[in-house]
């Protein structure tokens, strides 16, 4: 889409739940709190409030995008993700309501 001064933006359609789990996950789909450090995930969706979601894609995690659990603080939480070129760190109850592409989908990598 093209804006004033010749720019142009990417328009996005974020799919989020009101409500915790009222997608199931499909059969062979993780979690991103089941990854263990180094094993790439592709991000299917974000099962989060509209407003928590929006920050979170806003720091990269859109659908589609690879995601790498990196290090942890000592006691496990929260932990650090690589996505897009950054680092963020998450708490487990988030990372748990980011959903991954099934690992027998053909369009993971």
């Amino acid at each position: 889409m093209l804006c004033p001064g010749g720019r142009y933006w990417l328009m996005l359609q974020m799919s989020v739940n009101s409500e915790p789990s009222a997608v199931p996950i499909a059969p062979g789909a993780r979690t991103l709190a089941q990854l263990r450090e180094g094993e790439a995930g592709v991000l299917d969706r974000l099962d989060l409030p509209e407003d928590i979601a929006r920050r979170l894609m806003e720091l990269g995690f859109l659908p589609g995008h690879i995601i790498v659990p990196a290090r942890s603080a000592p006691g496990g939480e929260p932990r650090v993700y690589r996505v897009d070129g950054s680092e963020v760190a998450l708490r487990r109850e988030t990372a748990s309501r980011l959903i991954l592409r099934a690992s027998n989908d053909p369009s993971v990598l």
